[in-house]
């Protein structure tokens, strides 16, 4: 794991100056701090930065930039390929003599002989890399299947620049690009800033399992796509899963087993990361089964009721015997996290489990370099409450006239969400266990909201948008909803949900959460349910084999069984939820208030001020709860301050 930064000097650009480029290289040692190195070619214009972490071969064999053996590539790259040991092997029967033992040699070796677009397609790992092609002068980026490692590009002072951060890649420049207010508009209605949109006018990500090639000639271009997600979906639905139920659980038990050995094999202290759920307790099992050692576990929990998890990940790992760390959090520690989001994240980014994730990368960190996590096991399992609960609102709500409907949703915003949150701790006895969780208030108000949808699918796409009120960014349209075209012939409504999330929400929310919160504390996170064939497998098993009786991830429930009684796993989803709510109110509310102000805001021109303080006044009066909009403008407000960004 690694930070990537590089320039291609465009026809009427100025090149790299070196003390722009040193601050470039340096401000990415987080991702990498045991080594810096970079090359430059000045005939032709190009100059690769490169921040080490070493995880596989820690020799000076996989130090980078490296060059091809026959010299026509030099490679920047970031990240791991975890099949590197099955192409080491082709390439020691018939490639040339490897110097070291790393995947980095492997993978450029592996181009350098079968070619950029042969390569990228058996590569089971996760990447963002930069691939110098000196013969034909030609800048190559690529990255992963699912957009696990960023990396963004653009064009600054008229030269072609690339990294993993805007930190690094605007540190080549000679000024902050302008904001863009239509991807800002867009952000405020995400919580974050979508593929492959860029807050900063000019500059873009890198779309998941694409390419781009650049000449100094033309320094734009359009990406191209190696890889679809749609096409493996379209794949799964000509040619599904027809075995037994016992079959499909053997079945995929052996193929997340397999994923999992890829992706223990490191040559620094390995660990996991520990939810007490579903998915991270799955990796937990596996993992240690595999290891001979009490394999490390790291979880933290929150000292307020009803968002601390640690319990839960305690009693998961006391029954698989791991060597378990776990912190408590007040909220004072948690808050102490504040301050540093927007440095950490780069871009503007809203999702409230940041702070949680960035505290137990910290705590990881203490003891191992690299780490294994649960996530995309929801999106590839139907594991997110929305997905049944939007369908068992859709059955109920399909036949009501459009005036009942109206009528309900106005029951439902007739009484506030503390009152409903309530009312549900009450009832809780009497409900089905799917319909026993937090914030009951503010999911209600949600779905009330949703509830004018004409269809299941469109109720979902609702459900993406946060509804932020089009006219708080000023001088614009309101932002794109950002959702993808999902033309695939032959799916149920439930795996259209999980496309859409799969394309858009598990890049721009999930993989950026984890990947800036670990690399901050220098950690590698590595992601089993992203394997290649993990992938291929979930989306050929039916619908009924991941959402059963109202159960989520049935499938991947019986596969846990097996090693660990579903009475220790068995609660209501959390995803590391922080009481932004109540702090918003309390300790966090003189913060809040600075940046919230009117002055603050009038003198920025980009927020409408009377908007925002109209949500906060009625956050602070418990009149609703505002706090994922709030928590969207702080966030962004902090951010603005950060980059000394205006108007």
């Amino acid at each position: 794991m690694c930070g990537i930064v590089g320039l291609l000097r465009g026809p009427r650009g100025r090149g790299v100056d070196v003390d722009r480029a040193a601050r470039a290289v340096d401000a990415l040692i987080h991702r990498g701090p045991d080594a810096r190195g970079t090359w430059q070619d000045e005939h032709s214009g190009v100059w690769l930065g490169h921040r080490r972490l070493a995880v596989i071969d820690l020799s000076p064999g996989g130090a980078q930039p490296m060059h091809s053996h026959n010299a026509r590539y030099v490679l920047v790259y970031n990240g791991e390929i975890y099949n590197f040991a099955e192409l080491r092997a082709r390439l020691m029967r018939d490639g040339p003599p490897l110097r070291g033992h790393s995947d980095t040699e492997v993978l450029l070796e592996t181009i350098a002989r079968d070619g950029l677009r042969a390569t990228l397609p058996r590569l089971n790992g996760m990447f963002a890399f930069a691939l110098w092609d000196r013969e034909r002068q030609q800048l190559h980026l690529a990255r992963d299947r699912f957009g696990e490692k960023p990396l963004y590009y653009g064009v600054l002072d008229g030269d072609f620049v690339f990294g993993s951060e805007l930190k690094s890649l605007l540190a080549l420049g000679a000024r902050t690009p302008a904001l863009d207010r239509n991807v800002l508009a867009t952000y405020f209605r995400r919580n974050y800033v979508p593929d492959p949109a860029c807050i900063f006018s000019g500059l873009t990500k890198l779309p998941a399992a694409h390419t781009l090639c650049i000449t100094r000639d033309s320094l734009s271009a359009l990406p191209e796509s190696y890889w679809s997600l749609r096409s493996q979906v379209a794949d799964a639905v000509t040619t599904p899963f027809i075995g037994s139920d016992s079959e499909a659980v053997e079945q995929l038990h052996d193929t997340l087993a397999r994923a999992v050995a890829l992706r223990i094999v490191a040559d620094v202290p390995l660990g996991a990361l520990l939810s007490g759920g579903i998915d991270s307790s799955l990796m937990v099992a596996l993992m240690q089964r595999a290891s001979p050692q009490p394999l490390r576990t790291f979880s933290i929990g929150f000292v307020e009721q009803g968002y601390d998890e640690a319990p839960h990940a305690r009693a998961v790992a006391a029954h698989l015997g791991t060597e378990h760390t776990e912190q408590r959090v007040t909220a004072a520690q948690a808050q102490a996290v504040i301050p540093d989001l927007a440095a950490i994240y780069d871009e503007p980014f809203a999702d409230s489990s940041q702070i949680a994730s960035v505290l137990v990368a910290q705590l990881a960190r203490r003891k191992v370099t690299t780490a294994i996590t649960g996530d995309g096991g929801d999106e590839m399992f139907a594991g997110y409450l929305r997905y049944g609960l939007a369908l068992d609102l859709w059955r109920r709500l399909r036949t009501l006239p459009k005036p009942l409907r109206a009528a309900l949703i106005k029951t439902v915003q007739g009484v506030t969400p503390t009152r409903w949150d309530s009312l549900f701790q009450h009832l809780a006895p009497l409900l089905p266990p799917r319909w026993r969780f937090g914030a009951a208030g503010d999911r209600l108000y949600k779905l009330a909201r949703l509830a004018a949808a004409d269809s299941v699918t469109a109720m979902h796409a609702a459900a993406a948008d946060l509804g932020t009120p089009s006219a708080l960014v000023l001088g614009t349209e309101g932002g794109a909803s950002a959702r993808h075209e999902l033309a695939v012939g032959g799916l149920d409504e439930a795996s259209v949900m999980m496309l859409a999330d799969a394309l858009d929400y598990l890049p721009g929310d999930i993989l950026t959460k984890v990947d800036r919160a670990a690399m901050a504390a220098s950690l590698e996170t590595r992601v089993p349910f992203l394997d290649n064939e993990v992938v291929a497998l979930a989306w050929r098993l039916p619908m009924a084999m991941k959402l059963r009786g109202g159960v989520s991830k049935w499938v991947l429930r019986e596969v846990l069984a097996r090693y660990v009684p579903p009475a220790l796993t068995a609660r209501a989803k959390a995803g590391f939820a922080v009481p932004v709510d109540s702090w918003l109110r309390g300790p966090l509310r003189p913060w809040a208030s600075d940046l919230l102000s009117e002055q603050r805001l009038r003198g920025a021109g980009l927020l409408d001020h009377a908007v925002v303080t109209r949500l906060w006044s009625e956050h602070l009066a418990g009149r609703r709860n505002h706090q994922h909009v709030l928590w969207a403008v702080l966030m962004f407000e902090s951010w603005r301050e950060q980059w000394q960004v205006g108007a």
